[in-house]
């Protein structure tokens, strides 16, 4: 027990110093690229959209929820349905933040290979839906959100980076990450060391495991690399440790579900497919083609057998602790709901991020009539002020993803 714990105090050390700025990064980046950028170039249903789309979406720090009302609102604003599955199949699977995590436990060849594994996929996936399902992929005029009134964040730009990177994203991510961490400890401790040499000779079958495990344990790009680098000290190989931080952060049952409503049963299959193929064979290649050597983490096991950690790294861990301290307990901390005249409570499932929380907002924003909308990420309530009716709203939210319950007052 004593050597997994530090075992993971090792690995969270190491991380906290790319974490710290790769959430800076993320903070810069938020408040530098105005959302329409992102609009304009991915309304057509061609190879260009599609290239643009992925490469828009490798470096976002959206994690996997946030992406998938994200990728519903770009569709809503006249992307193409090839160019979202693109970004949605690009998005989770990697950001800034989690390549330099990556960088600081699995080394250069797999921060890398990573991005570029991210990259085909999602070509291929949104190539896939140009070609094979071209129904109903126009987004009438009157459907779109944005008139072009979707405009860079206002206010001091450093006041408002910082706070996206060490609050917001630390809101969306922070619990993920710590649960990541936590079943990294766990597979330490719980996991026998002769586990995965069961599997060593059927790499397509290890990969198969691994991707059945992923799936319903819907972790984010970060939070998928204490838990990988974990299987890997225990005998995974580095091609199904890939397919696990791949299919991992972009495939879940949420964003099956939302993919099948918005777009159709065709397009679902091919989003899924595209990705479990693409993990398998940049896993297979790792693992066939390229030099072990490259993808050993043998240096974690160096780190824990240190007795010490640099003094630096320990405050920079202190620090990164009270942030995700703070920011999860801003999110979960309810507000205070106060009901004016002209106000109306709706219940809304499945806002998890705040993402998923601005995306309501801006699109109810939007309906005829409505002055105000503010939504609780931690009650799900969401307070419309103006004369719109429940079902525009009921119209608007479902269409982002989300389960809508109803009227509360």
């Amino acid at each position: 027990m004593e050597d997994s714990l530090l075992s993971l105090w090792h690995l969270v050390a190491g991380m906290t110093p790319y974490l710290m700025f790769g959430f800076l990064c993320a903070g810069i980046l938020h408040v530098a690229v105005p959302h329409i950028f992102f609009k304009n170039f991915l309304s057509k249903n061609n190879c260009e959209s599609v290239i643009w789309a992925a490469l828009f979406g490798i470096p976002l720090p959206l994690c996997s929820c946030g992406v998938l009302p994200t990728a519903m609102s770009l569709r809503k604003e006249g992307a193409s349905k090839s160019a979202t599955v693109s970004f949605l199949t690009a998005t989770p699977q990697t950001g800034v933040d989690s390549i330099l995590a990556t960088y600081s436990v699995f080394g250069l060849a797999f921060t890398i290979i990573r991005p570029i594994a991210a990259l085909v996929t999602s070509f291929f996936s949104g190539m896939s839906v140009a070609l094979f399902d071209k129904e109903d992929d126009s987004i009438s005029e009157n459907e779109q959100t944005c008139d072009g009134s979707c405009e860079m964040e206002q206010g001091n730009k450093c006041i408002s980076a910082l706070r996206y990177g060490y609050v917001t994203m630390l809101q969306d991510i922070g619990t993920h990450l710590v649960v990541g961490l936590l079943i990294a400890g766990l597979i330490a401790v719980a996991v026998p060391d002769s586990f995965l040499l069961k599997f060593a000779d059927n790499p397509l079958l290890e990969m198969l495991a691994v991707t059945l495990i992923a799936v319903p344990m819907y972790v984010c790009a970060t939070g998928s690399i204490p838990i990988a680098a974990a299987l890997m000290l225990k005998g995974l190989t580095p091609g199904a440790a890939l397919v696990f931080l791949m299919a991992g952060p972009a495939v879940s049952f949420a964003s099956v579900v939302v993919v099948r409503k918005v777009m159709g049963l065709r397009t679902t299959v091919i989003y899924l497919l595209s990705i479990i193929v693409g993990a398998f064979a940049f896993g297979l290649l790792i693992d066939l083609a390229l030099p072990k050597e490259w993808f050993s983490v043998l240096h974690l096991q160096a780190e824990c057998c240190r007795t010490s950690v640099p003094v630096w790294k320990v405050i920079t861990t202190i620090v990164f602790l009270l942030l995700v301290t703070n920011a999860l307990i801003l999110k979960y901390k309810p507000k205070k709901l106060t009901i004016m005249k002209n106000m109306t409570v709706y219940k809304v499932e499945g806002m998890s991020c705040n993402h998923c929380k601005s995306n309501v907002e801006t699109n109810i924003a939007k309906l005829d009539g409505v002055t105000s909308v503010s939504a609780d990420l931690s009650t799900g309530n969401v307070v419309v002020e103006g004369s719109s009716t429940e079902e525009q709203v009921k119209t608007v939210v479902e269409s982002l993803g989300f389960v809508f319950k109803g009227r509360l007052s």
